[in-house]
């Protein structure tokens, strides 16, 4: 962020966003399943689902969880977002996106020091919460993975 590079501070957001949804979806297995996922894991097997999947089982608790998610991925894979000094990323979504990440940042992000977003607001706008959001994401991970260290056997 002290760079300006933001295509890969939001790449970075969305890689923690990941982990936190998949340290969810072990949460979410039996004790079993969790066992085998993370046995097979370690050996280099593919994971038992698909992202998608994974976002959509964290959805009742981060509302936000899979726009937030395909924003990231949108800075991540070669798409119109890698050319946001020309094109806004933020007002390429739809209007009902927009909506509740705006909702999301001012509720719970929003403070005297930046300004209040809408859906008329611009990347440049939205950009400077981008730190904000990773700490309460990494926050949420650690606890995640406290709570995974206490039902995974040693």
């Amino acid at each position: 962020m002290e760079r300006d590079w933001r295509s890969i501070a939001v790449g970075i957001l969305r890689q923690e966003l990941d982990s936190l949804i998949r340290v969810h979806y072990l949460l979410d297995q039996s004790d079993a399943d969790r066992s085998r996922i993370i046995a097979e894991s370690v050996s280099g097997m593919r994971w038992p689902a698909w992202d998608r999947q994974m976002v959509r089982a964290v959805e009742s608790q981060y509302g936000w969880a899979s726009i937030v998610y395909d924003f990231g991925c949108s800075f991540i894979h070669l798409t119109r977002a890698h050319d946001y000094l020309v094109r806004d990323p933020f007002q390429a979504l739809p209007l009902d996106d927009r909506k509740i990440i705006a909702d999301f940042l001012n509720r719970y992000h929003g403070d005297a020091s930046l300004e209040p977003i809408s859906t008329d607001s611009a990347f440049d706008d939205i950009y400077p919460y981008t730190s904000e959001v990773l700490k309460k994401i990494s926050t949420n991970l650690e606890l995640a993975l406290q709570r995974l260290q206490q039902v995974v056997p040693s």
